[in-house]
């Protein structure tokens, strides 16, 4: 994930729905729904921010480990789901932490909203009515914001999350300018985005992070942008914008 939130957030809007933002603590979610949700979205955040930082107080390494973990039973679902993502991505647990938190706060708004979107920091959880284009937003690359990721309408829930070794305050190993995952699973697109993320260091290491990617089971769209070079994978379509 990623900062610069004022400029990454104007490249999902869905018109017809409300937008609202809340914050607890360090998250802070940009949310799309049929209304404004801010106070369930917040008791859901608080819920699910108490399950990992409850597991953290019992497991430090949790939070420190750059590798996958044991995954732990029995645990809270965001837990399981987090250990998973990082085992599938070769990455530490809270490599998925953005992800997890955007969909399981939005899980819990589906009961209220037939649609929702939560982006948080550059991962977006999805469950639309309709196709959805998404702008990528690469830093200085010549290609930021000018290029769309458009994906098809899905019955279920989907997620878009996008990792920058250039831009932002989260940990990175790689140089990408984005790297964007497409996956049915918001922890594990979250997850494999720092891992395809870390993996670029040059425009000539895109295809190798896309095989690297082809290679994680339940990824089902992949980009990866490193300065005026551009990798495309999957179920989805580039579009320009």
């Amino acid at each position: 994930m990623f900062d610069n939130r004022h400029i990454y957030r104007s490249g999902h809007g869905k018109k017809g729905l409300t937008s609202f933002t809340v914050t607890v603590k360090e998250t802070n979610l940009n949310i799309q729904a049929a209304s404004d949700l801010s106070d369930a979205a917040i008791r859901s955040i608080l819920r699910h921010r108490q399950y990992i930082e409850t597991h953290i107080k019992s497991q430090p390494e949790f939070v420190k480990s750059l590798t996958p973990l044991p995954c732990p039973y029995p645990a809270p679902a965001i837990i399981t789901e987090m250990s998973e993502a990082a085992g599938i991505a070769g990455v530490g647990p809270m490599a998925a932490v953005a992800g997890a938190v955007a969909e399981f706060t939005g899980r819990d708004l589906l009961d209220l909203s037939d649609e929702v979107l939560v982006e948080n920091g550059g991962d977006i959880f999805v469950k639309s009515d309709s196709d959805m284009t998404f702008a990528v937003y690469a830093g200085e690359s010549p290609l930021s914001m000018k290029t769309g990721i458009k994906i098809d309408r899905r019955s279920k829930p989907f997620a878009v999350c996008t990792s920058s070794g250039t831009l932002g305050h989260s940990k990175s190993f790689g140089r990408a300018d984005a790297a964007c995952v497409v996956a049915s699973s918001c922890a594990l697109a979250d997850a494999a985005a720092t891992a395809l993320g870390n993996r670029v260091q040059s425009p000539d290491d895109i295809q190798a992070a896309i095989d690297e990617g082809r290679a994680m089971k339940g990824i089902e769209g992949i980009v990866v942008i490193a300065g005026k070079q551009i990798g495309l994978w999957g179920d989805l379509q580039l579009v320009k914008l």
